[in-house]
This record gives C-alpha cells, structure tokens and sequence, in this order.
C-alpha cells in the first residue's frame, strides 16, 4: 500500500471534478499525469464533434463523468495503487 499525503488526496478530489464538470476536455487525465489519455479525448472532442455535430464530444463528456464519479467512490488508498501507482489509463 501507498503512503497518502495530502497532494494524492487533493489529487483525487481535483481529478474527479474535473471529470463531472470538464470530462469531456480530458482534464482529468491531464491531472493524472495522463496526457496521451487526455490528448486522445480532447482530439475526440473537438475534431470528432466538430464533423458528427458534437455527438463524439458528449460521448467523451459521459465518459469523463462516469470516471469522475469512480474517482469520488474510491478510498483513497484505492485511488493512489490504481490510478499513482499502477497508473491505470482507463475506468
């Protein structure tokens, strides 16, 4: 188990906003320290939106809520082994 401090608890509770409000942008991946996540949802959203009338982009925003929503449920232990230490990408 991980030592918990405070920054991988603000960590948790920033990314998981983020996911319900901006998940959509892949703001929370880029929080993480994702960024190829993030980049690949962020394409998603714009170029993809912009040729399907934004459908793609609600698709990324559902998407950033459920893992906003995982990111609050989790214990914080949980969250820093799964998503600090074994740097898991997706849900």
């Amino acid at each position: 188990m991980a030592n918990l401090n405070s920054s991988q608890k603000n960590k948790q509770l920033m990314a998981g906003y983020c996911g319900i409000i901006f998940g959509g942008f892949g703001v929370h991946k880029f929080i993480l320290g994702y960024s190829p996540e993030g980049f690949i949802m962020l394409v998603i959203s714009i170029v993809g939106g912009t040729f399907t009338y934004g459908f793609t982009f609600l698709i990324m925003q559902l998407v950033g809520l459920i893992e906003g929503m995982i990111y609050l449920n989790k214990d914080p232990k949980e969250f820093v082994d799964t998503y600090c230490i074994n740097k898991q990408g997706w849900f």
